[in-house]
Protein backbone atom coordinates (compact mmCIF):
# COMPACT_ATOMS: atom_id res chain seq x y z
CA UNK A 1 0.00 0.00 0.00
CA UNK A 2 1.45 3.65 -0.92
CA UNK A 3 0.37 6.38 1.08
CA UNK A 4 0.30 10.25 -0.29
CA UNK A 5 2.06 12.94 1.88
CA UNK A 6 -1.33 13.83 2.58
CA UNK A 7 -1.97 10.79 4.03
CA UNK A 8 0.95 10.65 6.15
CA UNK A 9 0.65 14.43 8.01
CA UNK A 10 -3.22 12.88 8.68
CA UNK A 11 -1.87 9.95 10.45
CA UNK A 12 0.95 12.27 12.02
CA UNK A 13 -1.63 14.29 13.48
CA UNK A 14 -3.93 11.60 14.61
CA UNK A 15 -1.34 10.43 16.62
CA UNK A 16 -0.40 14.19 17.91
CA UNK A 17 -3.97 13.74 18.94
CA UNK A 18 -3.92 10.35 20.44
CA UNK A 19 -0.77 10.94 22.82
CA UNK A 20 -2.59 13.60 24.64
CA UNK A 21 -4.29 10.55 26.91
CA UNK A 22 -0.74 9.45 27.39
CA UNK A 23 -1.79 9.65 31.46
CA UNK A 24 -5.36 9.02 31.39
CA UNK A 25 -6.57 6.19 28.96
CA UNK A 26 -5.53 3.22 30.94
CA UNK A 27 -6.29 0.34 31.09
CA UNK A 28 -6.99 1.49 27.15
CA UNK A 29 -5.04 2.33 24.38
CA UNK A 30 -4.24 5.88 23.48
CA UNK A 31 -6.11 6.73 19.95
CA UNK A 32 -6.16 9.17 17.84
CA UNK A 33 -8.53 9.68 15.20
CA UNK A 34 -8.88 12.66 12.42
CA UNK A 35 -11.57 13.30 9.36
CA UNK A 36 -10.93 14.31 6.30
CA UNK A 37 -12.71 15.74 3.84
CA UNK A 38 -12.05 17.90 0.18
CA UNK A 39 -8.76 17.75 1.98
CA UNK A 40 -9.40 19.69 4.54
CA UNK A 41 -10.08 18.34 8.35
CA UNK A 42 -13.59 18.40 9.34
CA UNK A 43 -13.43 16.56 12.87
CA UNK A 44 -11.09 15.27 15.17
CA UNK A 45 -10.80 13.62 18.54
CA UNK A 46 -9.08 11.56 21.04
CA UNK A 47 -9.54 8.72 23.74
CA UNK A 48 -9.81 10.36 26.91
CA UNK A 49 -10.50 8.09 29.27
CA UNK A 50 -11.78 4.37 30.05
CA UNK A 51 -15.38 4.38 29.42
CA UNK A 52 -15.81 7.70 28.10
CA UNK A 53 -16.68 7.85 23.97
CA UNK A 54 -13.46 6.48 21.85
CA UNK A 55 -11.48 8.52 19.23
CA UNK A 56 -14.10 8.23 16.34
CA UNK A 57 -16.95 8.79 17.99
CA UNK A 58 -15.91 12.27 19.47
CA UNK A 59 -14.13 13.12 15.97
CA UNK A 60 -17.58 12.22 14.34
CA UNK A 61 -19.39 14.62 16.60
CA UNK A 62 -17.34 17.28 15.66
CA UNK A 63 -17.76 16.68 12.06
CA UNK A 64 -21.35 16.02 11.39
CA UNK A 65 -22.88 15.60 8.58
CA UNK A 66 -19.51 16.21 7.21
CA UNK A 67 -18.24 12.76 7.88
CA UNK A 68 -20.13 11.82 5.27
CA UNK A 69 -17.35 11.03 2.24
CA UNK A 70 -14.70 11.68 4.51
CA UNK A 71 -11.46 9.89 5.14
CA UNK A 72 -11.23 8.91 8.83
CA UNK A 73 -7.47 8.85 9.67
CA UNK A 74 -7.43 6.55 13.22
CA UNK A 75 -3.95 5.29 15.22
CA UNK A 76 -5.89 2.06 16.23
CA UNK A 77 -7.81 -0.01 14.07
CA UNK A 78 -11.60 0.82 14.87
CA UNK A 79 -13.19 -1.51 17.31
CA UNK A 80 -15.90 -3.93 16.44
CA UNK A 81 -16.90 -5.34 19.71
CA UNK A 82 -19.42 -3.53 22.66
CA UNK A 83 -16.88 -3.15 25.24
CA UNK A 84 -18.16 -0.23 28.06
CA UNK A 85 -18.69 1.68 24.56
CA UNK A 86 -20.40 0.59 21.28
CA UNK A 87 -18.08 -0.04 18.07
CA UNK A 88 -16.70 2.24 16.60
CA UNK A 89 -16.57 0.20 12.83
CA UNK A 90 -20.37 0.66 12.90
CA UNK A 91 -20.43 4.03 14.35
CA UNK A 92 -18.42 4.92 10.91
CA UNK A 93 -20.31 3.11 8.75
CA UNK A 94 -23.73 4.42 10.15
CA UNK A 95 -21.52 8.44 9.40
CA UNK A 96 -20.93 7.42 5.92
CA UNK A 97 -17.55 7.86 6.06
CA UNK A 98 -15.67 6.26 2.14
CA UNK A 99 -12.18 5.36 3.68
CA UNK A 100 -10.39 4.75 6.78
CA UNK A 101 -6.54 4.54 7.21
CA UNK A 102 -5.47 2.86 10.36
CA UNK A 103 -2.12 2.59 11.41
CA UNK A 104 -1.74 -0.40 13.05
CA UNK A 105 -4.27 -3.33 13.72
CA UNK A 106 -5.73 -4.38 17.35
CA UNK A 107 -3.52 -6.75 19.11
CA UNK A 108 -6.67 -7.11 21.39
CA UNK A 109 -7.95 -10.65 20.51
CA UNK A 110 -11.47 -9.18 20.78
CA UNK A 111 -10.82 -7.24 17.78
CA UNK A 112 -7.61 -8.47 15.73
CA UNK A 113 -8.47 -7.99 12.41
CA UNK A 114 -12.60 -7.77 12.84
CA UNK A 115 -13.05 -3.74 12.35
CA UNK A 116 -11.33 -3.25 9.35
CA UNK A 117 -12.96 -6.67 7.95
CA UNK A 118 -16.64 -5.05 9.04
CA UNK A 119 -15.46 -1.83 7.43
CA UNK A 120 -14.49 -3.45 4.37
CA UNK A 121 -17.92 -5.46 3.74
CA UNK A 122 -19.73 -2.13 4.03
CA UNK A 123 -18.01 -1.16 1.12
CA UNK A 124 -15.71 1.20 2.54
CA UNK A 125 -12.19 1.47 1.31
CA UNK A 126 -9.37 0.07 4.06
CA UNK A 127 -5.89 0.46 4.61
CA UNK A 128 -3.56 -0.11 7.87
CA UNK A 129 0.13 0.14 8.45
CA UNK A 130 0.89 3.96 8.23
CA UNK A 131 3.44 5.29 10.27
CA UNK A 132 3.18 1.98 12.63
CA UNK A 133 5.78 1.82 14.50
CA UNK A 134 5.03 5.65 16.05
CA UNK A 135 1.15 4.04 16.95
CA UNK A 136 2.78 0.83 18.28
CA UNK A 137 5.36 2.79 20.48
CA UNK A 138 2.98 5.41 21.85
CA UNK A 139 1.11 1.89 23.03
CA UNK A 140 4.19 -0.50 23.68
CA UNK A 141 2.52 -1.92 27.24
CA UNK A 142 -1.49 -1.76 25.95
CA UNK A 143 0.28 -4.47 22.79
CA UNK A 144 2.29 -6.23 25.75
CA UNK A 145 -0.98 -7.02 27.55
CA UNK A 146 -2.79 -8.04 24.95
CA UNK A 147 0.29 -10.04 22.97
CA UNK A 148 2.54 -11.42 26.12
CA UNK A 149 -0.12 -11.15 28.49
CA UNK A 150 2.22 -9.24 31.01
CA UNK A 151 2.92 -5.25 30.82
CA UNK A 152 5.61 -3.50 29.77
CA UNK A 153 8.28 -2.79 32.31
CA UNK A 154 10.37 -0.16 32.75
CA UNK A 155 12.75 0.09 34.87
CA UNK A 156 13.85 3.49 36.35
CA UNK A 157 17.10 4.62 38.60
CA UNK A 158 19.42 7.46 38.83
CA UNK A 159 23.36 7.53 39.27
CA UNK A 160 25.91 8.74 39.63
CA UNK A 161 28.65 8.85 36.45
CA UNK A 162 29.99 6.32 38.03
CA UNK A 163 26.96 4.42 38.22
CA UNK A 164 26.15 4.49 41.72
CA UNK A 165 22.71 4.61 43.18
CA UNK A 166 22.96 5.39 47.17
CA UNK A 167 25.64 5.79 49.82
CA UNK A 168 26.76 2.65 51.50
CA UNK A 169 24.63 3.93 54.71
CA UNK A 170 21.29 3.90 52.29
CA UNK A 171 21.48 7.92 51.56
CA UNK A 172 20.46 8.51 47.96
CA UNK A 173 18.73 11.92 48.02
CA UNK A 174 19.43 13.45 45.55
CA UNK A 175 21.76 12.38 43.10
CA UNK A 176 20.30 13.83 40.69
CA UNK A 177 18.75 17.44 40.15
CA UNK A 178 15.14 18.74 40.01
CA UNK A 179 14.58 18.94 36.36
CA UNK A 180 15.49 15.09 36.12
CA UNK A 181 13.45 14.16 39.50
CA UNK A 182 10.50 15.86 37.40
CA UNK A 183 11.14 14.01 34.00
CA UNK A 184 10.52 10.68 36.10
CA UNK A 185 7.37 12.03 37.31
CA UNK A 186 6.22 12.25 34.10
CA UNK A 187 7.17 8.98 33.26
CA UNK A 188 5.06 7.62 36.74
CA UNK A 189 2.31 9.28 35.09
CA UNK A 190 1.80 7.03 31.92
CA UNK A 191 2.62 4.22 34.06
CA UNK A 192 -0.32 1.86 35.21
CA UNK A 193 1.47 0.62 38.40
CA UNK A 194 4.71 2.19 40.39
CA UNK A 195 6.24 -1.14 41.56
CA UNK A 196 9.00 -1.10 44.64
CA UNK A 197 11.18 -3.85 47.00
CA UNK A 198 11.29 -3.81 50.92
CA UNK A 199 14.85 -2.52 50.81
CA UNK A 200 13.81 1.33 48.88
CA UNK A 201 10.94 1.18 51.19
CA UNK A 202 13.07 0.58 54.36
CA UNK A 203 15.59 3.45 53.59
CA UNK A 204 14.03 5.87 51.53
CA UNK A 205 10.31 5.62 53.21
CA UNK A 206 8.64 6.50 49.71
CA UNK A 207 4.88 7.89 48.89
CA UNK A 208 5.32 6.38 45.50
CA UNK A 209 3.09 8.71 43.71
CA UNK A 210 2.93 11.46 41.11
CA UNK A 211 3.45 14.44 41.83
CA UNK A 212 5.86 17.19 40.24
CA UNK A 213 3.25 17.41 37.05
CA UNK A 214 -0.23 17.21 37.19
CA UNK A 215 -2.26 14.31 37.01
CA UNK A 216 -6.32 13.10 36.98
CA UNK A 217 -4.73 9.77 37.67
CA UNK A 218 -1.99 7.91 40.14
CA UNK A 219 -0.96 5.03 39.18
CA UNK A 220 -1.75 2.02 41.36
CA UNK A 221 1.68 1.15 43.95
CA UNK A 222 2.93 -2.17 44.12
CA UNK A 223 5.43 -3.42 46.68
CA UNK A 224 7.39 -6.87 47.09
CA UNK A 225 7.97 -7.97 50.22
CA UNK A 226 8.70 -11.56 50.66
CA UNK A 227 8.39 -12.04 54.04
CA UNK A 228 6.05 -8.71 54.55
CA UNK A 229 8.28 -6.89 56.55
CA UNK A 230 6.72 -3.64 55.86
CA UNK A 231 6.29 -0.81 58.34
CA UNK A 232 2.46 -0.58 58.61
CA UNK A 233 3.10 3.21 58.96
CA UNK A 234 4.96 3.54 55.82
CA UNK A 235 4.07 6.14 53.67
CA UNK A 236 3.51 3.54 50.83
CA UNK A 237 0.67 2.69 52.42
CA UNK A 238 -0.77 5.42 53.55
CA UNK A 239 -4.53 5.99 52.31
CA UNK A 240 -4.86 2.87 51.42
CA UNK A 241 -4.68 0.92 47.40
CA UNK A 242 -1.12 -0.30 47.54
CA UNK A 243 -1.01 -3.96 47.02
CA UNK A 244 1.61 -5.71 48.49
CA UNK A 245 3.27 -8.95 47.50
CA UNK A 246 4.75 -11.73 49.61
CA UNK A 247 6.04 -15.18 49.66
CA UNK A 248 4.58 -16.18 53.39
CA UNK A 249 1.79 -16.45 54.89
CA UNK A 250 2.25 -14.06 57.64
CA UNK A 251 -1.60 -14.07 58.46
CA UNK A 252 -1.42 -11.09 61.58
CA UNK A 253 0.20 -8.83 58.59
CA UNK A 254 -1.89 -9.70 56.14
CA UNK A 255 -4.77 -9.05 57.86
CA UNK A 256 -3.35 -5.69 59.42
CA UNK A 257 -2.39 -4.39 55.92
CA UNK A 258 -6.10 -5.14 54.57
CA UNK A 259 -7.62 -3.69 57.04
CA UNK A 260 -6.27 -0.54 56.38
CA UNK A 261 -7.79 -0.51 52.51
CA UNK A 262 -4.38 -2.24 51.45
CA UNK A 263 -4.59 -5.52 48.84
CA UNK A 264 -2.26 -8.23 49.21
CA UNK A 265 -0.99 -11.36 47.15
CA UNK A 266 0.95 -14.15 47.63
CA UNK A 267 2.99 -15.19 45.05
CA UNK A 268 6.19 -17.48 45.69
CA UNK A 269 8.02 -19.08 43.56
CA UNK A 270 10.84 -22.29 44.70
CA UNK A 271 13.31 -20.37 46.00
CA UNK A 272 10.47 -18.63 48.76
CA UNK A 273 11.33 -15.37 47.27
CA UNK A 274 8.34 -13.62 44.96
CA UNK A 275 7.27 -14.95 41.90
CA UNK A 276 7.78 -12.10 39.54
CA UNK A 277 7.11 -13.47 36.14
CA UNK A 278 3.59 -14.43 38.11
CA UNK A 279 3.60 -10.55 39.51
CA UNK A 280 3.19 -9.10 35.89
CA UNK A 281 0.95 -11.80 34.97
CA UNK A 282 -1.38 -10.97 37.91
CA UNK A 283 -0.68 -7.09 36.90
CA UNK A 284 -1.75 -7.62 33.42
CA UNK A 285 -4.87 -9.78 34.31
CA UNK A 286 -5.83 -6.45 36.43
CA UNK A 287 -5.37 -4.29 33.28
CA UNK A 288 -2.37 -2.46 33.96
CA UNK A 289 -0.36 -1.95 30.86
CA UNK A 290 3.16 -0.22 31.63
CA UNK A 291 4.92 -0.96 34.91
CA UNK A 292 7.00 2.07 36.15
CA UNK A 293 9.58 -0.14 38.79
CA UNK A 294 11.86 2.14 41.19
CA UNK A 295 13.70 -0.44 43.24
CA UNK A 296 17.05 -1.01 44.78
CA UNK A 297 19.99 -2.98 43.35
CA UNK A 298 18.43 -6.36 44.78
CA UNK A 299 15.10 -6.10 42.99
CA UNK A 300 16.52 -4.28 40.02
CA UNK A 301 18.96 -7.33 39.29
CA UNK A 302 16.01 -10.05 39.88
CA UNK A 303 13.82 -8.06 37.27
CA UNK A 304 16.94 -8.04 34.69
CA UNK A 305 17.92 -11.35 35.76
CA UNK A 306 14.58 -12.91 34.99
CA UNK A 307 13.95 -11.38 31.68
CA UNK A 308 11.58 -8.92 33.21
CA UNK A 309 12.70 -5.49 31.92
CA UNK A 310 11.89 -4.50 28.96
CA UNK A 311 13.48 -0.61 28.83
CA UNK A 312 15.76 1.28 30.84
CA UNK A 313 15.49 4.92 32.14
CA UNK A 314 18.09 6.26 33.53
CA UNK A 315 19.68 9.57 34.90
CA UNK A 316 23.23 9.88 35.30
CA UNK A 317 24.16 12.99 37.53
CA UNK A 318 27.59 14.85 36.73
CA UNK A 319 29.10 12.98 39.78
CA UNK A 320 31.29 10.40 41.48
CA UNK A 321 30.83 8.66 44.36
CA UNK A 322 33.38 5.58 44.96
CA UNK A 323 33.43 2.44 44.67
CA UNK A 324 31.93 1.55 48.43
CA UNK A 325 28.66 2.82 47.27
CA UNK A 326 25.61 1.07 46.26
CA UNK A 327 25.27 -0.06 42.52
CA UNK A 328 22.36 -0.40 40.00
CA UNK A 329 21.92 -3.78 39.73
CA UNK A 330 23.08 -6.79 41.74
CA UNK A 331 23.78 -8.87 39.04
CA UNK A 332 26.53 -12.46 39.63
CA UNK A 333 30.06 -11.61 38.75
CA UNK A 334 31.28 -12.02 35.09
CA UNK A 335 34.30 -14.41 33.77
CA UNK A 336 34.09 -13.20 30.40
CA UNK A 337 32.60 -10.24 28.53
CA UNK A 338 31.05 -12.64 26.57
CA UNK A 339 28.28 -12.32 29.10
CA UNK A 340 27.50 -8.39 29.53
CA UNK A 341 24.27 -7.53 28.45
CA UNK A 342 24.01 -5.67 25.66
CA UNK A 343 21.55 -2.68 25.18
CA UNK A 344 20.22 -0.37 22.40
CA UNK A 345 20.04 3.38 23.31
CA UNK A 346 16.84 4.01 22.18
CA UNK A 347 17.28 8.05 23.43
CA UNK A 348 19.76 10.02 24.80
CA UNK A 349 19.52 13.85 26.25
CA UNK A 350 20.22 16.29 29.06
CA UNK A 351 17.76 16.79 31.38
CA UNK A 352 18.80 19.98 33.53
CA UNK A 353 22.56 19.00 34.90
CA UNK A 354 21.76 15.20 34.22
CA UNK A 355 21.67 12.78 31.07
CA UNK A 356 18.51 10.75 30.27
CA UNK A 357 19.15 7.56 28.99
CA UNK A 358 16.89 5.05 27.63
CA UNK A 359 17.65 2.15 26.59
CA UNK A 360 16.10 -1.44 25.64
CA UNK A 361 17.86 -4.77 26.22
CA UNK A 362 18.74 -6.83 23.21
Amino acid sequence: MTFSAVDHGMMGRALQLAERGLWTTSPNPRVGCVLVRDGAIVGEGWHEKAGEPHAEVHALRAAGERARGASAYVTLEPCSHHGRTPPCAEALIAAGVSRVVAAMTDPNPLVAGQGLARLQAAGIETASGLLENEARELNIGFVSRMTRARPWLRLKAAASLDGKTALNNGLSQWITGPEARRDGHAWRARACAILTGIGTVRDDDPLLSVRDVATSRQPLRVVVDSRFEIPLNARVLHGGGTLVVGAVDHAEKITALRSTGNFVEILKNPAGKVDLPALLELLASRGVNEVHAEAGCKLNGSLLREGLVDELLLYLAPCLIGDQANGLFNLPELASLDGKRRLQIRDLRQVGVDIRVLARPL
